[in-house]
């Protein structure tokens, strides 16, 4: 979460503290010959041409894991304004908010523009971001970029506003968030570029038309105008983009109803499949960040989602009907039916997923709500849950009447190659009652946690689990130590976002308050960790390496790539110096991380 989203819907919910944010996900590990020969078929190749064919090459002679391995000289911490690499590495900005995406577009060229024009342009603040195949492109020289736009990047937009007061403003507003697909090629000079004026690029913004569907559909009305705060996202294994609303306040324009927000929106970025746009409310409704999936060998499917909020909860979703793996149409309404569960940490290792079904676990009329008992004792609240679109809506109060554990900010969840689920868990400064999962009172710097599905099945209802890291620094010791962590090697503060490639390689961005203090007195955050940066972490040993550092007041997030693995598209948002250029106020923007020698990234 940004923290300009802090500030924007500070008024409607003041429990948020500590800006953070994340970005994207993780797809099962599948050979390029696995994948030709069927089974998932050509449907699956579509969108897993980032993250599911494992080690391949322009001519499919396979690679060896071992060229994968994590290689690169770690960069130092620092606080310049640029983005800095490793040795033998190159980053070049290739999309930046304003710039122009839908045919006919006029991009931002450094003076205010109408709603008619930001309408077609990149939106701000970039954040969660797939790569997509296209039928009949090498997809290591060519795809689709599906990239989610948060808040709009105030110093191109409204620059001097201080509330959106005229509808004008509001729809210039509005056209900063949503979502950018675009097309982007390798070209002819050796760099990647927007594809210009391709039939693929589209923008969906907070003034586009979307339908609702699932069991609330009826309570929050057939369609809404516009999706709000779209902060991570994820994919499925049918092709399509689901861009995530990490808010239920509107508070962009009140005039709409608050319902209409805080959904999973999925989005064809092909635009074939009849029906899409469209929210998916048998998700729950929450501050969502990302989605990740487990596909089992049956084509059983779990989508996992963290409710980014101090506190908040970790949920997955199991549709009632499988993949269908050689038919994208035919999985079009999978997202309607099925079973939204919370998870239950317990103190010895296991973990339980809670069935969040009206009837079911005290989500009956005349409910108990326990309140955010990381607190303390609270005033319990009753809440009336009649129908299952009263625990949709209200997922949180749901949540916690089921007995879910509550987290410490859940952002992004990836899941690997070997079906290991992680997560990143902020932080939250504001914890005063903790547990085995969540150790740490006032958890300023944030952990990572890791599960296992009981026999690696989507549909488990159990599960075992484990503390893989605890963010900190060893300068920051103290009486209790909690600020210290137990990193192994490049320390960081705040886990955001969270990805583990076709190789099973972990990566992890940042996104810590900037200054923020540091919990030691007279420590910001950028004394002790430098900018936000982006860290590749050894699964078995835990050892972090430091790969990429940010500019002036960015967060690092968004992580995307070619199938070769040898370009990585990672997003900067909301810097505040003078990158990416001296010509223009700064911007968000995506940047393509490359090696010289033309060997995949990380290695």
């Amino acid at each position: 979460m940004s923290h300009l989203t802090d500030q924007h819907r500070k008024p409607q919910a003041p429990i948020h503290v500590e800006g953070q944010m994340l970005d994207d996900i993780v797809r099962a590990s599948l050979s390029r010959r696995t994948v030709l020969k069927g089974g998932l078929g050509a449907s699956l190749l579509a969108v897993f041409g980032v993250a599911g064919l494992s080690g391949c090459s322009d001519d499919d002679n396979g690679s060896s894991s071992a060229d994968y391995n994590v290689g690169f000289k770690a960069v130092d911490a620092n606080t310049l304004d640029t983005v800095t690499v490793p040795e033998g590495y190159t980053v070049e900005v290739m999309f930046s908010a304003g710039d122009a995406v839908a045919a006919g577009a006029v991009a931002y060229a450094g003076t205010p523009q109408s709603s008619a024009e930001t309408e077609l342009q990149a939106g701000g603040n970039h954040d969660g971001m797939h790569f997509f195949e296209l039928p009949g492109v090498n997809p290591n020289k060519g795809g689709l970029l599906a990239i989610n736009h948060e808040n709009y990047d105030d110093t191109i937009m409204l620059s001097g506003v201080d509330a959106l007061e005229t509808r004008e403003q509001k729809r210039i507003a509005l056209s900063a968030v949503g979502v950018s697909v675009i097309e982007v090629e390798l070209a002819s000079n050796g760099k990647w570029q927007v594809k210009k004026n391709s039939p693929y690029n589209k923008r969906y913004t907070g003034n586009t038309l979307y339908r609702v569907s699932g069991p609330a559909a009826a309570a929050v009305g057939g369609t809404v105008v516009g999706t709000l705060n779209n902060c991570a996202s994820g994919a499925t294994p049918w092709g399509t983009y689901l861009t995530c609303e990490e808010t239920t306040e509107n508070y962009f324009d009140p005039s709409q109803p608050e319902l209409g927000y805080g959904w999973v929106v999925e989005i064809d970025p092909r635009g074939e499949l009849a029906g899409l746009p469209v929210k998916r409310t048998a998700l729950g409704r929450f501050d969502h960040e990302n989605t990740a999936y487990l596909l089992g060998s049956d084509n059983t499917l779990a989508v996992y989602l963290g409710d980014d909020s101090t506190p908040g909860c970790i949920y997955k979703f199991v549709p009632n009907a499988k993949v269908n793996p050689n038919d994208r149409a035919a999985n079009t309404n999978l997202l309607d039916e099925g079973t939204l569960y919370a998870a239950r940490f317990n103190a010895d290792g296991s973990g339980d997923w809670i069935a969040l079904v009206q009837g079911q676990n005290g989500l009956v009329v005349g409910a108990t709500d326990p309140g955010n008992t990381t607190q303390g004792s609270q005033t319990p609240a009753t809440i009336d849950f009649a129908t299952q679109a009263d625990v949709l809506i209200n997922t949180k109060a749901a949540a916690r009447v089921a007995g879910a554990t509550l987290m410490d900010r859940p952002e992004w969840i990836a899941v690997g190659p070997d079906k290991t689920v992680y997560a990143t868990l902020t932080n939250n400064s504001g914890r005063k009652v903790t547990d085995a999962a969540n150790p740490r009172v006032s958890n300023r710097h944030g952990s990572i946690i890791k599960w296992k599905e009981a026999g690696d099945a989507p549909d488990a209802t159990s599960f075992e689990w484990e503390i893989f890291l605890l963010a900190g620094d060893p300068s920051l010791a103290n009486e209790t130590g909690n600020l210290v962590g137990d990193i192994n090697g490049d320390t960081f503060s705040s886990p955001d976002g969270i990805r583990v490639d076709p190789e099973n390689r972990l990566w992890v961005q940042t996104d810590m308050s900037v200054p923020g203090s540091s919990g030691v007195s007279g420590k910001t955050n950028v004394d002790v960790f430098g900018h936000n940066a982006m860290y590749a972490i050894d699964q078995t040993t835990r050892e972090s390496k430091r790969f990429l550092v940010g500019p002036q007041g960015c967060e690092i997030t968004g992580i995307a790539y070619t199938p070769d693995l040898k370009t990585f598209f990672i997003n900067i948002q909301h810097p505040n110096g003078s990158w990416p250029s001296a010509e223009l106020p700064p911007r968000s923007s995506t940047v393509v991380v490359r090696r010289q020698d033309g060997k995949p990234v990380g290695a």
